[in-house]
């Protein structure tokens, strides 16, 4: 398993969220989709995390269907479980009480044991100002090291 290295990554989550609490989750998935997602055919950039009757679960994350699977595929975008501990449920269920605070996915991966894990962060929406301040830091960032470079 370890010559699989699958990381699907959310790029724009940085950008457009300031990260507070990072947590790493299972997902309860059907075997057409672990396929799927082992074959680097899954997208978590417009998903996004809610709660619903105590569980967390994950919503418009695609992943493509298997092209072997014949009648028995899954549905794309349908919404998937996340697993957690009940305490940690608990703490961010807690936590989203804030005004402005969601939870945002970062990382889809396959561990080392071969499950299909999920990097989640409780986020906070940046404001404009804030985006132009994250181009600034890398623009300036950028301009250092080939300053460096030279």
């Amino acid at each position: 398993m370890s010559g699989n290295k699958v990381a699907i990554k959310n790029k724009r989550v940085k950008f457009e969220y300031e990260l507070l609490d990072k947590y790493t989750a299972g997902l309860q998935l059907t075997g057409t989709e672990i396929k799927s997602i082992r074959q680097s055919k899954a997208s978590i950039a417009e998903g996004y995390c809610t709660f619903e009757k105590g569980e967390l679960y994950i919503y418009n994350m695609h992943i493509a269907p298997y092209d072997k699977a014949g009648h028995e595929n899954h549905e794309e975008k349908r919404k998937r479980k996340l697993l957690l501990q009940k305490k940690e449920l608990k703490k961010l269920e807690k936590k989203l009480q804030n005004q402005g605070l969601t939870i945002v996915p970062t990382l889809l991966f396959i561990s080392e044991s071969g499950f299909a894990k999920l990097n989640i962060a409780l986020a906070k929406g940046k404001k404009l100002h804030d985006k132009r301040d994250t181009i600034k830091d890398r623009d300036v960032k950028k301009q250092i090291e080939r300053t460096l470079k030279s």
